[in-house]
C-alpha cells in the first residue's frame, strides 16, 4: 500500500480511497497511481464493495504531480520512466473499467493530475471554497492521463481550451454551472450530501448503474445504429439479473427494492 493513499472498506458497502499526504497537498506520487490500481481491482473483486468515493485529507483534494519527485524521475532510465507513464495511463483506465460506481468528493483544490483523478470519477461533488485547474503548460506540459479527453467532453472545446492554455483557477460553482462537476454545496453541507448519494449508489442496481455508465460513454463516438445496438445488448444482459426480478417484483409489491447488485 502506498503511504500517500488509505484504503478503508466501511460496512455499509462503501470502499473510501483517501489521498493522504496533506504536508505535500496530496501530491500524487508514483507509487500512487499503482495503489490506486491495485485498490479498485480489489474493490472490483470484492462483493462487499457496492461503490467508491476518492477524496482527500485536510480538506484538500490534490495537487497534482509532485514535481520534485518528477525532476528526480528525469534522470532515470527511458524504459523506466516508459513503464511508470504506463502505470498512471492504467490507473485512469482503471476508473472507466472498474465495475463500481466512483464518486469524487473535492473538499479543496483539484489541481492538473488531481483534477484528472475527479473527472475520471462518474460524479464529482465539490465544497464550494474547491477549485478546479489544469495548469499543466506553466512546467511546460500539456494536459495528460486523460486530461484533454474529459475536459472537452464536459465543458466544450472553447471552455476546454481556456482552461488548458491558461491555467487559470475554476471556482467550484463555475464549475458545477459549466458541467465540469455535478454539484457544489457548501463546505458544511459535502460530507453529508456525498453521503447521501453514496447510500443511494450503494442500495442501487450496481451492474445497471455501470451499464449506464458505459452506455453514456460510448454514446460520444457512436452512431444511432451503433448505439441502439449496445443499449440493446446491455438491457438484454440487465434482463437477467438478479436486481432486475427485484425490481420489477417490488414494483408490483409497491414496495422499495432491495437490490443486491447481482
Amino acid at each position: 500500500m502506498s503511504a500517500g493513499l488509505r484504503y478503508d472498506l466501511r460496512d455499509d458497502g462503501i470502499a473510501v480511497l483517501t489521498l493522504d499526504r496533506p504536508d505535500k497537498r496530496n501530491a500524487v506520487m508514483p507509487d500512487d497511481w499503482r495503489a490506486l490500481e491495485d485498490r479498485l481491482d480489489e474493490g472490483a473483486a470484492d462483493a462487499r464493495v457496492r461503490v467508491f468515493v476518492l477524496t482527500g485529507a485536510g480538506g484538500l483534494f490534490s495537487a497534482g504531480g509532485d514535481l520534485k519527485t518528477m525532476g528526480e524521475r528525469l534522470e532515470q532510465s527511458p524504459v523506466r520512466r516508459s513503464r511508470e507513464m504506463l502505470r498512471m495511463t492504467r490507473a485512469i483506465q482503471r476508473f472507466r473499467d472498474t465495475p463500481k460506481p466512483i464518486i469524487a468528493a473535492v473538499p479543496g483544490p483539484a489541481i492538473g493530475a488531481g483534477l484528472v483523478l475527479a473527472l475520471a470519477c462518474d460524479l464529482r461533488v465539490a465544497a464550494e471554497s474547491a477549485r478546479f485547474s489544469a495548469p499543466f503548460l506553466r512546467v511546460g506540459m500539456q494536459p495528460d492521463f486523460g486530461g484533454a479527453y474529459f475536459l472537452p467532453r464536459l465543458v466544450g472545446t472553447a471552455r476546454a481550451m481556456g482552461l488548458a492554455l491558461l491555467g487559470d483557477k475554476l471556482p467550484a460553482q463555475q464549475a458545477a454551472d459549466w458541467g465540469l462537476i455535478w454539484k457544489c454545496v457548501d463546505d458544511a453541507d459535502l460530507a453529508p450530501t456525498v453521503e447521501g448519494l453514496l447510500a443511494q449508489l450503494a442500495q442501487g442496481p450496481t451492474r445497471g448503474l455501470v451499464a449506464t455508465r458505459r452506455a453514456l460513454h460510448a454514446g460520444y463516438a457512436a452512431t444511432l445504429e451503433t448505439q441502439l445496438d449496445l443499449e440493446r445488448d446491455l438491457q438484454r444482459e440487465l434482463g437477467y439479473s438478479a436486481d432486475y426480478r427485484e425490481g420489477v417484483a417490488a414494483f408490483l409489491a409497491k414496495r422499495p427494492p432491495r437490490f443486491t447488485g447481482k
